[in-house]
């Protein structure tokens, strides 16, 4: 226990944020795109069931990332957005997961999905020093599991996607579609990306689309317009053509809060009009990880979670 006072990162991985960070603030000044702060502590949580939030004694919550209240900005006029914080979610901890974690956001208003997976694109070729040229991939959620899964997202049905599902997992964790899918995405398709490239995934299930606006496939079925960036094996970004409509959102925070309390303000703002957009979160300890070749989340934290 002696030694938990001494900073898990080196200093030079210390150096290396500092640099990052001031790179991204050139980034995004260059495109006249604002800086923005919002509160670290709010009255309602995430409903994503798949994210689970940090409740204070005083009955308010950490967030899971500054969405809301980016979002209630966007509303207000404010026009594109961005914010460096520090964000939280329980139990996620491990060698590329720390409770505790920095995230980029940032929103630009007009766009869709596609316009920003090109900017993404650009800032993430500058922050790892890759080449103009860098090879880039883009593929279909359902490409890629055809490709690297054998599987159909679309037509399988969910006792074939359980089947596969248990196999990668070697026992049956009791999931949904959805949570099968997660595990047949993580285990089979992630892993089995080109290394050294960048690569899309974009057009995700439906019910897949917590905050991001669906469409109708040219094939019949509904696809959420949202995408995933993955860099040799590891996710940096999750993006959304941002749902606009109060209503559907409040219906889809209904399914999913579970019992959580539901964000009356974002509601109320969405209600008063948010603007056409797309947004973005990307994790910055990931890409920092991949700057510095990095293995291990701790090595590019000042204190990881073990040292807090």
């Amino acid at each position: 226990m002696t030694t938990r006072w001494i900073p898990s990162a080196s200093l030079a991985a210390i150096q290396a944020r500092a640099h990052l960070y001031q790179h991204i603030r050139r980034f995004f000044a260059d495109r006249q795109v604002l800086e923005v702060e919002t509160p670290i502590l709010a009255q309602a949580p995430v409903c994503d069931p798949n994210i689970e939030p940090m409740a204070t004694l005083d009955g308010r919550y950490l967030h899971t990332s500054p969405e809301y209240a980016m979002k209630r900005l966007l509303c207000a006029g404010s026009g594109d957005i961005y914010q460096i914080c520090k964000v939280f979610r329980r139990g996620e901890a491990g060698r590329r997961h720390n409770p505790e974690f920095s995230m980029l956001e940032w929103y630009r208003l007009g766009w869709n999905e596609q316009q920003l997976m090109a900017e993404v694109a650009d800032l993430v070729t500058q922050l790892l020093d890759l080449p103009d040229d860098r090879p880039l991939l883009t593929l279909t959620y359902q490409q890629a599991l055809e490709q690297y899964a054998g599987i159909n997202p679309c037509q399988a049905s969910d006792a074939v996607l359980a089947a596969r599902g248990q196999q990668l997992a070697g026992h049956d964790l009791q999931l949904s579609r959805d949570g099968w899918l997660d595990i047949i995405m993580s285990h089979a398709v992630e892993p089995a990306l080109p290394t050294n490239t960048l690569v899309f995934v974009y057009d995700f299930p439906a019910s897949q689309a917590a905050l991001a606006k669906t469409r109708q496939h040219e094939d019949g079925y509904q696809v959420a317009e949202r995408f995933e960036l993955f860099w040799n094996g590891s996710e940096l970004a999750n993006g959304y053509h941002e749902l606009t409509d109060a209503q559907e959102q409040a219906r889809r925070f209904a399914n999913e809060a579970d019992g959580r309390p539901v964000d009356q303000r974002l509601l109320a703002a969405l209600a008063a009009g948010l603007p056409e957009c797309a947004g973005v979160a990307m994790g910055l300890d990931r890409i920092l990880m991949q700057r510095l070749q990095s293995t291990v989340i701790a090595e590019v934290l000042s204190f990881d979670w073990s040292r807090a």
